[in-house]
């Protein structure tokens, strides 16, 4: 995600320094000017929306993956845990029935 937002700044540093130089070094008047800046900033502007929608649906895609794989692993926890379960209850069932028969053949004597 950082390499992300440090590439978006990047091109956006670029654009401005790009956009700032060539209004600086052009030869033209200045509502000639001023319209270029316009439109730079535009172009700018537009660009940092695009790169932060490009963002934003990047880390969306990951939350859902991650959201995704954490469900699966609550889910075979939760299976797991259930099978354990029903060894354990096997086991109890089995040591009720030995301690049955022990007191059938207490309750005889």
């Amino acid at each position: 995600m950082s390499q992300n937002t440090n590439t978006a700044l990047g091109i956006l540093a670029g654009l401005t320094t790009g956009a700032l130089l060539g209004v600086l070094f052009a030869p033209a008047k200045g509502s000639k000017t001023r319209k270029i800046i316009k439109d730079k900033v535009t172009e700018t502007g537009e660009t940092l929306v695009n790169e932060a929608e490009s963002l934003r649906n990047s880390v969306a895609d990951s939350i859902s993956a991650k959201k995704e794989t954490l469900e699966e692993q609550i889910e075979d926890l939760v299976s797991t845990g259930s099978h354990k379960a029903e060894d354990v209850i096997t086991s109890l069932e089995k040591q009720l029935e030995v301690l049955k028969a022990k007191n059938k053949k207490l309750q005889k004597s």
